[in-house]
């Protein structure tokens, strides 16, 4: 799943973002200040950065613009005890990319979070032969244009997106009720993977018993 860093000094909302983060599926790392952050930045990688404004060695704003300029191009959501209109002017001048004022509602939070992570991912996946391209919802293999329904593109571009990571079989199903707006149970699960593999090749999609599916690149 995305991973997610949560740069917050205040322990109790820390590890209440950590919580709620995780529930969601998300794979969130914490640090609680501009230095811990540095140092995870410069050894990971990740899908988002939930970034508080004021740090105990510093603060998020000038994080954000020496970031922006090292070329760091992911996601940045800012955490705000302020809704003054400076500093939401500042943050986003800083290279912020959206800002939630403490303290928020975990509904709006949530749907931040995920408008910044479509934002963020590119909008074409390779993985070796195949390519599948999000924009237009085409998938191709050599080169080839492989027919697939809406539903079997989107199990398969969650996995691709996760490659290597074991995605559950219940994270795929809200996937799709998310995207597709139709509800399907687990035994309709089983057979659009077993239809997709049939279209792409099964060697990809390696079922991962009793829990769900991860997608391998070829060796």
């Amino acid at each position: 799943m995305s991973k997610i860093l949560v740069v917050e000094d205040d322990a109790f909302l820390r590890d209440g973002l950590s919580e709620i983060l995780t529930k969601e599926g998300y794979r969130p790392q914490c640090a609680i200040s501009v230095a811990e952050a540095k140092a995870f930045l410069s050894s990971d990688q990740y899908a988002l950065i939930i970034l508080d404004v004021m740090l105990p060695d510093g603060d998020g704003f000038a994080l954000c613009q020496e970031l922006r300029r090292a070329g760091c191009v992911t996601p940045i959501l800012f955490l705000t005890a302020c809704d003054d209109e400076i500093q939401i002017v500042r943050g986003l001048d800083a290279g912020g990319d959206d800002y939630v004022t403490k303290p928020f509602k975990l509904l709006e939070l949530l749907s931040r979070i995920r408008a910044l992570l479509r934002r963020g991912k590119p909008a074409v996946y390779q993985s070796g032969e195949l390519s599948i391209d999000r924009e237009s919802m085409t998938v191709r293999k050599n080169g080839e244009t492989v027919f697939v329904t809406p539903t079997e593109f989107q199990i398969l571009s969650t996995l691709l997106q996760n490659s290597g990571l074991i995605v559950t079989r219940s994270v795929l199903i809200e996937r799709i009720w998310d995207d597709g707006g139709n509800f399907i149970d687990d035994n309709t699960l089983s057979v659009h993977v077993s239809r997709l593999r049939e279209k792409i090749g099964a060697e990809h999609i390696k079922t991962i018993r009793g829990v769900g599916y991860r997608w391998e690149e070829k060796a």
